[in-house]
């Protein structure tokens, strides 16, 4: 059998045709050398090298043989290389949910970063809303996911990684559209776009909760779950709505944001995993992105 430290001493003797300065190039001496090109030779049952009591040289098999120890050597080396890249996270794959919301400005700089930071990771993307993300961390279908809200359940684990105000979605022109800034008040029994209690429980219930909070009931016409969906209706002239500052990346023409005044809304999104995912990419994507909200100068709103 070939081993590789046979190919190295052959290939150092084939580059230096001497075997005293092979010898001196491996950090061994001459005869261990000479040993293990004789078993090299055997074991392929060719001579590779012509010697005599002047000279070292190639014979014609030596010297093809030469061009694929050199490919065997530097594949072997690459294979240890990635090996240790994957067991200490350096490399591999991170299987990453995330919600639609959080595509809209956070999800592309976030990963615009890793792909830079970690050219080796390779990042999978599964969109989801929350509350199903959280059941496939617990399932381990996901490695991480961005979600909106935190679930009491062990072992995960959470971050928070942005907090966003909520606007006052509204269709140019309309009458409230004139308002600097727009308050429970404000859209008391107005048409108003709600998110679904089901795709979009989250805002729902912040929603909800703050009109509640603040004695108000605005006309509730329609539910949906996407944001998108929502600022259509909006630019329709169907009703106000309120949904996060993001959605303003999407840029829908005939629709205006206004700062909600009065109450304290906030929309958080936080990094989720199990504390025992054994895949060792993740504490390195999770550095990264530790990093990435401390040094970013495009602000994430954290």
């Amino acid at each position: 059998m070939i081993e590789l430290h046979q190919l190295r001493c052959f290939v150092a003797v084939a580059e230096e045709l001497h075997f005293g300065r092979a010898a001196r190039r491996l950090f061994m001496t001459q005869p261990p050398l000479s040993r293990q090109i004789q078993l090299l030779e055997h074991a392929l049952g060719i001579a590779l090298l012509e010697r005599s009591s002047r000279q070292v040289s190639l014979t014609a098999a030596g010297e093809r043989f030469l061009r694929d120890a050199r490919h065997i050597l530097e594949f072997s080396a690459r294979a240890e290389q990635a090996a240790q890249r994957v067991a200490h996270g350096g490399a591999g794959r991170i299987t990453l949910g995330f919600t639609a919301v959080s595509a809209y400005r956070m999800i592309p700089v976030l990963l615009a970063h890793a792909a830079h930071a970690l050219p080796d990771v390779d990042v999978e993307l599964r969109e989801m809303v929350s509350t199903v993300q959280i059941d496939a961390l617990a399932s381990r279908m996901l490695d991480a996911g961005f979600v909106r809200q935190r679930a009491a359940r062990q072992p995960l684990e959470y971050r928070l990684v942005q907090r966003e105000p909520m606007l006052v979605a509204v269709a140019e022109g309309a009458p409230l559209a004139a308002y600097e800034q727009i308050g429970p008040d404000e859209l008391d029994r107005q048409p108003f776009i709600a998110y679904s209690p089901n795709e979009g429980k989250y805002f729902h219930d912040m929603i909800s909760g703050m009109f509640a909070g603040a004695g108000r009931l605005p006309n509730y016409l329609h539910y949906v779950g996407q944001t998108h969906t929502i600022l259509g209706l909006v630019r329709a002239g169907l009703g106000a709505a309120l949904v996060p500052a993001s959605a303003r990346e999407l840029h829908v023409d005939g629709v205006v944001f206004r700062p909600l005044a009065g109450v304290n809304a906030a929309a958080e999104l936080y990094l989720a995993w199990r504390a025992d995912n054994d895949n060792p990419a993740l504490p390195v994507f999770n550095a990264m992105v530790e990093r990435f909200l401390t040094e970013s100068t495009d602000d994430p709103g954290v």
